[in-house]
C-alpha cells in the first residue's frame, strides 16, 4: 500500500525457529506495528545455489529474494555468528544483491540497513554485527545507528521460544523504529 514502507528481512539458519530467526521475526513484527509492510526470507527461503554472477538463470526462491530486495525501502539482516563471522547461508543470500548492480538504484543505494547478530558469546556476536555493517556499506546502504548483538548464552528466550529479555526486546523495537523512519526519509 502507498505510504507504507516495505522492509525485507533476511537471515536465520537452516534450523527452523533458531534464535536468529526469532530475533528477525520479532524485529519485523515491530516494523508491522509501526505501519510497515514486511517480507521474511529465512531458513529454507535462503537455501539457494551458490551465487554465480555469470549464471543468469535464477531459481524461483532466488528470483523472489532479488525481486523483494529490488522493491525494498529498507533491509534488516540477521546472522548467527559462526566461528566469529556471518554464516555462509546468509552471506550467499546477500551475494544475490549483485543482481541489482545494473538497476537505477544500484545495489541498495541510500537504503536503510538494519543488522542483528546472535552468537553463543559476545565475541562472535559483536564481530558478526560489525561484518554485517561493513557489508551494508559495501552495498551502498545506510546501516542504522543501532545494531543488535545478542548473546545466546544469556536467557533471551523462554521454553516456548518467546522473547523474555527486556533489553533485547527494546533494542529490536528501536531497530524497527529506525528502519521505518529511515525508509520514510530515504523515500
Amino acid at each position: 500500500m502507498p505510504g507504507q514502507p516495505f522492509i525485507v528481512g533476511i537471515g536465520g539458519t537452516l534450523r527452523s525457529n533458531s534464535s536468529t530467526e526469532r530475533a528477525l521475526r520479532q524485529c519485523l513484527s515491530a516494523v508491522e506495528s509501526r505501519g510497515g509492510r514486511t517480507a521474511l526470507f529465512c531458513g529454507d527461503d535462503i537455501d539457494l545455489p551458490m551465487y554465480n554472477p555469470h549464471e543468469e538463470t535464477r531459481t524461483a526462491k532466488a528470483a523472489a529474494l532479488v525481486g523483494a530486495l529490488r522493491d525494498a525501502d529498507a533491509v534488516v539482516v540477521a546472522s548467527p555468528g559462526y566461528h566469529g563471522g556471518i554464516s555462509g547461508l546468509v552471506k550467499n543470500a546477500l551475494d544475490y544483491i549483485e543482481d541489482l548492480r545494473g538497476d537505477a538504484r544500484v545495489y541498495l543505494d541510500n537504503t536503510p540497513w538494519g543488522c542483528i547478530s546472535c552468537a553463543y558469546g559476545w565475541q562472535a556476536a559483536v564481530g558478526t554485527l560489525g561484518q554485517l555493517r561493513v557489508i551494508g556499506h559495501a552495498l551502498r546502504a545506510w546501516p542504522t545507528p543501532l545494531g543488535v548483538a545478542i548473546n545466546s548464552a544469556d536467557q533471551i528466550w523462554d521454553e516456548r521460544g518467546d522473547l523474555v529479555d527486556d533489553t533485547v526486546s527494546g533494542q529490536l523495537d528501536v531497530l524497527a523504529m529506525q528502519l521505518v523512519a529511515g525508509a520514510a526519509r530515504a523515500a
